[in-house]
């Protein structure tokens, strides 16, 4: 399986289409530079294929699904930043002050970026002349990743005053950037409508050759549309598509929870889609994600970076006996395995906080893990395992929410009931959205589910925010125990964040910053 992800990742770099991310001054920022001029490209397989494999280009990048977009999830009540950074405090505070700062700058153009290429798939593919069967294969990994990167930024920058740029391949190419569309809900109809189009063009997972792992395919497209609804608050609909990867999706739970966090099942049942990564090479491919949450400076042989610390809020959520928080959390005395040697939890001198998330820790686990499980790059720690971006297990709790919503207290017992069963929980009966909210919590801590926007839909964030949070036992110089001040979060302003600056500036005054930021 190590020579499948290696393949899929270096066939994505050596074959995508060049993208530059530096800003222009007359239009969104989605324009790749560097790539065949029109003339030549877009005439043969090869170059449908190719175009195909520049959708993931940017699954690569540091600030992606590795440490960028992250630190939108940093704003949580589950994690603090993990050592002193004054930019990260004014994102998890919502102080403006980090508009224009480098940490979450490039999330819209990156997603953008991908957009653009997707257009341009599907602009001209459906011309060449080529097999029909590969020839919907990649209209549809246009279509998903389009509307996944849609879905993405309509989360995080839209709400009913205003939604994000509709660039399509009708208006691409316009010299003047794309105003806002007028609200989430014509972000949430493009959606709808680019992530069916994938789904109907899409195989299923287990239809796709081995080398092509780690491609679109199509109960990702339902599980995207599944929370999607869940988001709009459409739970019918939320219950259908969560529905059809269940019962037609052919995944499944893992039998342990422990074993989703297994790069040897990268591919197993819960897998629907995660960030395909690999240690090869010089630099490694994929999420970083795993090297940013190990404690920094990983005792001395590695290069972690300390980021994103678990609360004690987080460990004392979890019920006794529940199976998930040692396999999810790292506190002081805990025995692991590291480098091929047992070791007993300590957290780095210069951490804010002492406890580390445990979920991506296994390609650490081995001797002489570097080159084999992880970068041998400190610092682009990409490892063997795929970051999971959506799994099964979210599933039942999109429809165990979506039922409860609809039909009260009970709804959503089966569903919540397979994960407290995998967890070595007992079952329950007559489960509320409170319980609801727990077990979501419990199974997705520090993933990029996104418990942050799980907090904003819910009306929760504002009282939770206020609230101060604390390490596991680290004392300040006093001997007083460390507490991080509750935030001011007002939900008129906070619940999307600022749009970026730069495409604020150079969008001629097209494109307008969220009110309030």
């Amino acid at each position: 399986m190590k020579k499948i992800t290696r393949n899929i990742c270096f066939a994505l770099l050596l074959g995508s289409m060049g993208v530059s991310f530096q800003s222009c001054t007359n239009k969104l920022d989605i324009l790749p530079e560097g790539a065949p001029s029109k003339a030549s490209y877009w005439k043969t397989k090869e170059d449908a294929v190719k175009g195909a494999n520049g959708l993931y280009n940017l699954y690569d990048d540091e600030d992606f699904y590795g440490r960028g977009f992250a630190w939108f999830l940093n704003a949580s009540d589950d994690m603090v930043t993990g050592r002193n950074n004054a930019q990260a405090e004014n994102i998890r505070t919502f102080n403006r002050n980090y508009i224009g700062g480098g940490y979450t700058e490039s999330q819209w153009q990156m997603r953008y970026a991908i957009i653009k290429q997707a257009n341009e798939i599907l602009r001209y593919v459906p011309s060449i002349a080529m097999d029909e069967k590969l020839k919907n294969r990649i209209l549809g990994e246009a279509n998903f990743n389009a509307g996944y990167m849609y879905f993405q930024l309509a989360a995080n920058y839209a709400d009913e005053r205003a939604g994000v740029p509709i660039v399509t391949v009708e208006n691409m190419d316009n010299e003047k950037a794309t105003p806002r569309a007028a609200n989430v809900e014509e972000n949430y109809l493009h959606i709808e409508k680019l992530l069916k189009s994938a789904a109907d063009q899409l195989p299923f997972f287990d239809e796709l050759d081995v080398a092509d792992y780690g491609r679109a395919h199509k109960v990702a497209a339902w599980a995207v549309l599944s929370k999607m609804y869940l988001y709009k608050k459409d739970y019918k609909n939320a219950i259908l598509y969560a529905d059809m990867v269940i019962n037609q999706g052919k995944r499944g739970l893992e039998k342990s929870f422990t074993d989703v966090f297994k790069a040897a099942n990268n591919w197993g049942p819960e897998y629907i889609w995660s960030v395909t990564s690999t240690p090869a090479g010089t630099d490694g491919w994929g999420s970083i994600l795993p090297g940013v949450m190990l404690t920094n400076g990983a005792w001395g042989l590695y290069n972690g970076w300390g980021y994103y610390m678990p609360t004690k809020e987080l460990y004392d959520s979890y019920e006794t006996g529940d199976a998930r928080r040692e396999a999810t959390i790292l506190k002081p005395g805990d025995k692991f395995m590291f480098f091929g040697s047992e070791r007993i939890f300590a957290p780095a001198g210069s951490a804010t906080c002492d406890m580390q998330f445990n979920k991506y820790m296994e390609p650490f686990s081995h001797p002489s893990p570097i080159g084999t499980h992880v970068s041998p790059n400190g610092n682009h720690m990409a490892t063997d395992l795929n970051v999971p971006l959506i799994r099964f297990a979210e599933i039942l709790l999109i429809k165990a929410e979506s039922q409860i919503m609809l039909n009260g207290a009970g709804a959503g017992d089966k569903e919540l009931n397979m994960i407290r069963k995998r967890a070595n929980l007992i079952e329950k009966t007559g489960m509320t959205l409170t319980d609801l909210k727990r077990e979501r919590r419990n199974e997705l801590a520090g993933e990029f589910s996104d418990r942050h926007r799980d907090l904003v839909r819910w009306g929760d964030a504002e009282a939770t925010y206020a609230k101060p949070l604390h390490t596991y036992a680290m004392k300040n110089g006093s001997g007083m125990p460390i507490e991080f001040a509750g935030r001011k979060f007002d939900p008129k302003i906070h619940h999307v964040w600022a749009v970026p600056q730069q495409e604020v500036d150079n969008s001629a005054g097209l494109i307008k910053q969220n009110q309030g930021w």
